[in-house]
């Protein structure tokens, strides 16, 4: 059996840490008159970059700079890195696991899966996460859009998992219906979409199953299998 799991939103509260470090970010540019980006943030402009597939292997911090140069083009280098530092800093200080992230990681492998993570982001910010976060030694392999430079809008890392640990009976567990559950279907996969985080709103089209938590994905994952326990 082969699971392929997303990381944000999945496994770790990345869009509540991202709501607060958001939050300090607004205070900056209150304190700095920056009414332009703080409009921006205010009207949800960020939403514009979700479907571009190059932001999804981008680092953050180079989003930053270009949505910043974007909005003031005269901006100071040492304005925009004091900027970026205020973010990394305030996120990776929010950034947890959720309560029920471990239990489930924990009862895949007892059940001796194969796990694979599939996330978009660069390197160096994901690989960041997982070291914070404690959770590197539970996956078969780490798929990272900004190694691969596909990102989940389209099927390659999910096929290249596949590639990689084939199985009769493949799995992916996500937050997102037009990454994570497209990529699913793609690979011919059962598609289990958590309700949670910055897509928990949306409507799926492509998933198999919606569940409100990792526990539940657990209990899909084995009722398919027909463990008893």
């Amino acid at each position: 059996m082969l699971v392929i799991v997303d990381l944000d939103d999945t496994l770790c509260n990345t869009w509540e840490a991202g709501k607060k470090t958001l939050l300090k970010v607004i205070m900056y540019a209150l304190r700095r008159r920056k009414f332009r980006l703080i409009k921006y943030f205010l009207f949800r402009e960020y939403r514009k970059l979700e479907n571009f597939d190059r932001y999804h292997t981008m680092d953050v911090n180079d989003i930053i700079r270009e949505v910043l140069t974007r909005i003031y083009p005269g901006i100071q280098s040492e304005e925009v890195e004091e900027i970026t530092s205020l973010v990394e800093k305030e996120f990776f200080s929010r950034l947890r696991l959720y309560p029920d992230a471990l239990p489930f990681l924990r009862a895949l492998r007892k059940m001796g899966a194969r796990v694979v993570l599939v996330t978009d982001s660069s390197s160096e910010w994901q690989r960041k996460k997982l070291k914070m976060l404690g959770i590197e030694g539970f996956f078969d392999d780490v798929i990272i859009s900004g190694e691969t430079g596909y990102s989940k809008l389209t099927p390659h890392n999910f096929k290249l998992a596949v590639s990689k640990f084939g199985d009769d009976k493949v799995y992916v567990v996500g937050d997102r219906d037009e990454t994570d559950m497209a990529g699913a279907k793609a690979i011919g996969a059962v598609g289990i979409l958590v309700r949670r985080g910055y897509f928990r709103g949306r409507p799926s089209k492509n998933a198999d199953y919606v569940v409100h938590d990792l526990f539940e994905a657990l209990e899909v994952i084995r009722n398919a299998r027909g463990d008893k326990n």
